[in-house]
């Protein structure tokens, strides 16, 4: 008997727009004859289960049903494709929880902490990985530029504290950029990040777990056309992804063993990926953020590292619904 899947996608952030390419690329790869997929809309507007014949049905939120033809649809799992919010920072995870009905992302806590850069950072630390030095800025107690830059070395990137997909950074290396910078960041956040600049090469990695054993993808070296990998430069084609990353032996252990590191100390489930950058100077690895519904569109890089790594899209998603089932 075929398993009924929520393919869980949209989103009340920003992110909605790459939450949908991503949700496609995962429709395209789940093998009908074991699960049979409902494309469930998170929108402003509701929430909608959406066939093929592209009409809008409610979704029931008080146990997260669909009655659709004369019949009620229940859910076997949740494959979560929805970056930002409510997806990607524990917030439908709880609601999830609370119907305990299994989903394919990190849970509550996990999704919650990494959703703030400054807090995931902070955890990390704690670990050993390293990290650059950082402001944590809240929109209710402002500080001004001339405060940022007493404590903090240019050049430095400000970025929104929540959420993804590259919005709102910038890299400031002037002085009278920071005022226009931090305009932009809190454009999308209530909380920003100042960040000093690492130095050095850009890695992504893949990272999941399958019945307790932690599998850390081939490393994708990001090498961008823009100043930083940024919104233009992740989607838009304004950069070069290289999978898997043409490096020593010694930075790749490195590199494996800082995600391994960071996906055991937040208690990491499913799918993550985290970004970093091999520092020139010190000759190690700088975590920059965790993602814990990373990008699956074609323009993403956790499709390319399961090629990568010898695997197809059909029996990776298969192998995520069947570990969320089994948990």
């Amino acid at each position: 008997m075929k398993k009924n899947i929520a393919l869980v996608t949209g989103g009340l952030s920003t992110e909605a727009q790459i939450s949908y390419k991503s949700a496609e690329t995962v429709r395209a790869n789940l093998n009908r004859s074991v699960y049979e997929v409902y494309y469930i809309d998170v929108h402003a507007s509701g929430w909608w289960y959406v066939p093929e014949s592209g009409e809008r049905i409610p979704v029931n939120k008080e146990n997260f049903t669909v009655t659709y033809q004369g019949n009620t649809i229940a859910f076997d799992a949740a494959l979560m494709c929805i970056h930002g919010t409510p997806g990607e920072d524990g917030k439908l995870q709880g609601y999830f929880d609370l119907l305990q009905i299994p989903y394919t992302s990190c849970d509550t806590a996990t999704s919650a902490l990494t959703f703030n850069k400054r807090f995931t950072v902070a955890v990390v630390a704690f670990s050993g990985v390293q990290v650059a030095k950082s402001l944590h800025l809240f929109a209710h107690t402002p500080v001004s530029p001339e405060q940022i830059l007493h404590q903090l070395q240019l050049p430095v990137f400000v970025k929104p504290n929540n959420g993804g997909s590259s919005l709102g950074i910038s890299k400031v290396s002037d002085p009278a950029e920071l005022s226009a910078a931090l305009q932009k960041a809190w454009a999308e956040d209530n909380q920003i990040l100042i960040e000093e600049c690492i130095v050095g090469r850009e890695f992504t990695i893949g990272v999941f777990k399958q019945q307790g054993i932690i599998t850390v993808l081939p490393i994708t070296e990001i090498i961008t056309q823009n100043e930083f990998f940024d919104f233009e430069a992740k989607y838009l084609g304004k950069s070069k992804e290289i999978t898997p990353a043409d490096i020593p032996e010694n930075m790749q252990h490195q590199l494996e063993a800082a995600a391994r590191k960071a996906y055991e100390v937040l208690n990491c489930r499913g799918v993550v990926r985290i970004d970093f950058i091999y520092s020139n100077a010190h000759q190690q690895p700088f975590l920059l953020e965790v993602n814990t519904v990373p990008g699956q569109s074609a323009a993403s890089v956790i499709p390319q590292q399961v090629v990568a790594m010898g695997g197809n899209l059909q029996d990776f998603y298969g192998s995520l619904i069947e570990e969320a089932i089994r948990k």
